[in-house]
């Protein structure tokens, strides 16, 4: 995993909601594999940090992101296809965690090679609950790359 390559896993989480962020910043706090998120509110601010532009220069690189498809600036699937169509940056898994359930929004993520679609649900205890179930994998079970 990636936390074996000598640090915490680098997850950027690409989200404009104030309380999603908390849910999501609460949830990983309980993790049993040290982590460090770090949170983006558009579209092109997660480009700029993956891409370690500007005042993201110095930032750590991310091993996962948990990206959002309803953002300003740039939406959630034109992220995610400048990130896979990126040669220094298509390695990272990208989890799409979204409130929409759009058969069309599924689809269109998976053909831009999203690694996993979740929809938030909207109770808090069960967005906690998808949280920690996809913390359980992606930081304990698979392996991660590093940079």
């Amino acid at each position: 995993m990636a936390e074996d390559q000598g640090g915490p896993v680098q997850i950027l989480l690409v989200e404009d909601s104030p309380g999603d962020v908390s849910l999501t910043r609460e949830a990983l706090q309980s993790a049993r594999v040290a982590n460090e998120l770090n949170v983006v509110g558009d579209g092109e601010a997660a480009l700029r940090y993956l891409r370690r532009e500007d005042e993201y220069v110095d930032s750590k690189p991310a091993h996962l992101v948990l990206l959002d498809l309803n953002l300003p600036r740039k939406s959630g699937q034109e992220v995610l296809e400048e990130i896979k169509n990126d040669p220094t940056l298509q390695h990272i898994p990208v989890i799409v965690l979204t409130t929409s359930a759009d058969e069309e929004d599924i689809l269109r993520s998976y053909q831009l090679h999203a690694n996993a679609y979740v929809t938030k649900p909207v109770a808090f205890g069960d967005f906690l609950e998808a949280l920690i179930r996809l913390e359980g994998f992606w930081l304990q079970v698979v392996h991660l790359p590093g940079e």
